[in-house]
């Protein structure tokens, strides 16, 4: 248990090595919230769009953090971070479980203050809800660390990974419910539309948003289809990334 909590500790701290891009991505959150979202509001022909714009922002936010996770994995590698790992007392499986909670953790201590703030602008109309929804962000962020570590381990290649890692955040914040309902997107085109319905990031932001209040802006009217799909991502991908981790590191490096 000691050795699973130091791993977490270790990935936690992690988080104070990145200060430059911490602050970027503050100044890039605060930016969108004070022009993007105002003017956006403005144009756009929907109820309390401000509110559901912010809610999105936030989970998008911290999907991206939790994605982070697989560069500490390259940058790890090439330091022979790995064999200074191995050489303490810790087994392998609390190393790979402990990354994949720590990276989890980590993007959500970044984006618990930005969260604040959006619900600064949201409210908060039924508290029950919002801590189940509060709760099922915590699976998110867990099961985008494991994708991340799941993507990194079957790559290998840092300068491969970037690029995919750009190109799948793109995809997957306009193919989702983040920036406009999903009933806009099935009318500007259905495949996107049909992709966007399998994107777990709608399914975290719909059921933030459900948390919030804002049931009149949600793409599903069950509650309970958001937070399965929420729960499934993370089982999947915390399994599937903990599993390829540890085969990585079979032999006591990087391979």
């Amino acid at each position: 248990m000691k050795g699973l909590l130091f791993v977490i500790e270790r990935d936690i701290r992690l988080i104070f090595r990145y200060k430059f891009i911490v602050i970027l991505r503050t100044i890039w959150f605060l930016a969108q919230i004070a022009f993007f979202g105002i003017i956006a509001s403005r144009m756009v022909n929907i109820a309390n769009y401000f509110q559901y714009y912010a809610g999105g922002l936030a989970v998008m936010t911290l999907y991206s953090v939790a994605m982070f996770t697989g560069f500490d994995i390259y940058e790890e590698a090439e330091h022979g971070v790995f064999e200074y790992m191995l050489s303490l007392p810790v087994t392998r499986r609390q190393l790979v479980l402990g990354r994949s909670i720590g990276g989890g953790l980590r993007a959500f201590i970044y984006t618990g203050p930005l969260i604040c703030l959006v619900l600064y602008f949201t409210g908060i109309m039924k508290p029950l809800n919002f801590i189940l929804a509060f709760f099922s962000l915590f699976l998110f962020a867990f099961g985008a660390s494991g994708l991340s570590i799941t993507l990194a381990v079957l790559i290998k290649s840092s300068d491969r990974f970037d690029i995919l890692m750009g190109v799948l955040d793109a995809l997957a914040v306009r193919l989702s419910s983040a920036l406009y309902p999903l009933s806009f997107v099935m009318e500007t085109n259905t495949f996107y539309g049909w992709i966007a319905h399998f994107n777990p990031l709608t399914y975290a932001v719909d059921f933030f948003r459900w948390g919030t209040g804002m049931e009149a802006l949600l793409s599903f009217e069950n509650p309970l289809l958001p937070f399965l799909a929420i729960a499934l991502f993370f089982a999947f991908f915390t399994f599937v990334g903990m599993m390829f981790y540890d085969r990585s590191i079979e032999g006591g490096g990087w391979r």
